[in-house]
């Protein structure tokens, strides 16, 4: 009866180390996977960081300026911008910045 006992507690423990190891391995490789998406979207993210920033940079902007817009760009006084808004048929012209 003892040996009986003995021999079902160590198939016991046989069936539980197996179905431990694999879902382990399962975890595992989602592990490994998820790993592999974050550094793909990590470089992905750093090339449109670098993109942005070298497209965005002021003299890349000044180079765009003169390249596509020639002299069509000028600069103003932000003290004269005025905001426009249609209500009705109705256009409402007002400053933005007030004194």
């Amino acid at each position: 009866m003892i040996r009986i006992m003995l021999i079902f507690c160590i198939l016991l423990l046989i069936i539980a180390t197996t179905l431990t190891k694999n879902s382990t391995k399962k975890i595992d490789k989602q592990i490994f996977n998820l790993k592999k998406d974050i550094r793909l979207l990590e470089n992905k993210y750093e090339l449109v960081i670098l993109e942005h920033n070298y497209l965005s940079s002021p003299k890349k902007l000044l180079e765009y300026q003169k390249r596509f817009f020639e002299n069509e760009l000028s600069p103003i006084d932000i003290q004269n911008m005025k905001k426009i808004e249609f209500k009705n048929e109705e256009i409402l012209i007002e400053k933005i910045f007030k004194k």
